[in-house]
């Protein structure tokens, strides 16, 4: 595999990877209410399951959920369901406020929390499934062994992955102090909130 194929291969990765969607969304959230190193643990959820859903491409069990209806439904509407169920808790929560180490919402969350519910997010969107199989067929040549380069795909899109959950997240704990300043702090759980149902109720009304 050439360098220019890697470099084209990171490229589309990464255009995929930040456009926000559920995931960067929830790493913003996160990055606001705990903050960069505590949302390391949301990011290792998002890529534990993005790892999964890469090697089930590779397996080419990808296609099931391409050629399967009822399949792709059924991970799409449990996906938007839970991204609901998350919107509608932020929605209704109290006012995000600046972290500090004697916070108890703060200590209250732990890691493995974070982690099942970047997880979860993650896990909910069956289009990232659709997208691998559909991508590394493209980068992947016949004429060489398989498995290399299928390690050396997965291994790039993680750190890319990885690198963009977290860019959310620093940009999240840099704003957080302009929102939790401003007169607009006590809504920004609202928009939060509101934002994560939008997602929700959009991906369970959007077409295959």
């Amino acid at each position: 595999m050439s360098m220019d194929f890697i470099l084209l291969y990171a490229t589309t990765v990464f255009i995929a990877s930040i456009i926000p969607g559920p995931s960067m969304m929830l790493a913003l959230a996160h990055g606001i209410q705990f903050g960069t190193r505590r949302t390391i643990a949301s990011a290792l959820g998002n890529l534990s399951v993005t790892i999964i859903q890469a090697l089930i491409s590779i397996a080419g069990l990808g296609t099931i959920l391409i050629t399967s209806e009822i399949a792709f439904n059924v991970f799409k509407y449990a996906g938007a369901a839970y991204l609901i169920y998350i919107g509608v808790r932020i929605f209704l929560s109290q006012g995000i406020s600046i972290r500090s180490n004697d916070n108890k919402f703060l200590n209250y969350t732990s890691s493995g929390r974070l982690y099942s519910q970047a997880a979860l997010v993650t896990a909910g969107n069956p289009k990232a499934i659709v997208f691998f199989t559909a991508v590394f067929p493209q980068f992947i040549d016949p004429s060489a062994p398989y498995l290399p380069q299928s390690c050396m795909l997965l291994s790039t899109g993680s750190v890319i992955a990885f690198s963009c959950f977290m860019l959310y997240a620093v940009s999240g704990q840099k704003i957080v102090f302009f929102f939790s300043k401003a007169s607009v702090g006590k809504y920004i759980n609202k928009v939060i909130g509101g934002s994560f149902i939008g997602v929700g109720i959009g991906l369970a009304s959007i077409n295959k």
